[in-house]
């Protein structure tokens, strides 16, 4: 079974990263797996994509996948691309503070996290993204939350060593945030192509 994920979001608020996390945690927990990431030419403000496939088997699904179990949008701005591709049942988590667009809660199962919100608290203005990996990882469990933390301290640059720390706060803080809900990954028919 394999399973999609699109990120997308604006440069600078952690898509790639986001993306590379996930996918680092479910090679972590050896499933194979299949990251491609896109973004604009500027480094900030500019649509950023990454696209993760998760599979318990070697993986069938091209690099740009033209239909999602999942999906994450950290921004309202690039979403229009993303929506038609996530089958009706698909899950949608959304950065509840930069994402203001009705969406279509008959097709998609969608979460609303105030991930810039729990990052902001935790004195992290930067880990909304890492929020809403902990929270994605919590809904689904398609990687389990100590690879998902593993994969994050393995994917962080050695400039960037200062924010481990806080990372993992924020990661755990998202999953935390969502622990009462359940939409197992590996389990889940309705979101099937």
């Amino acid at each position: 079974m394999e399973r999609e994920l699109l990120i997308t979001g604006m440069g600078g608020q952690g898509v790639q990263l986001a993306a590379q996390v996930i996918a680092r945690g479910a090679t972590l927990e050896s499933r194979h797996v299949m990251l491609f990431g896109v973004y604009g030419g500027a480094m900030r403000g500019m649509n950023t994509d990454g696209t993760v496939v998760v599979g318990d088997a070697p993986l069938q699904a091209p690099p740009l996948v033209s239909h999602t179990w999942s999906a994450i949008a950290m921004h309202d701005k690039f979403w229009a691309p993303v929506a038609p591709k996530v089958r009706t049942g698909g899950l949608v988590l959304v950065n509840e503070a930069t994402f203001e667009q009705p969406l279509d809660d008959d097709r998609y199962r969608v979460f609303r996290i105030p991930a810039t919100d729990i990052a902001a608290g935790l004195g992290n203005e930067l880990g909304g993204a890492m929020v809403i990996v902990g929270a994605y990882v919590g809904i689904t469990g398609l990687v389990g939350l100590d690879a998902t933390v593993d994969a994050m301290r393995q994917s962080i640059p050695p400039y960037r060593r200062q924010h481990i720390a806080a990372n993992e706060v924020a990661i755990r803080a998202g999953f935390d945030a969502v622990e009462h809900l359940a939409f197992p990954a590996w389990e889940q028919e309705t979101a099937r192509a």
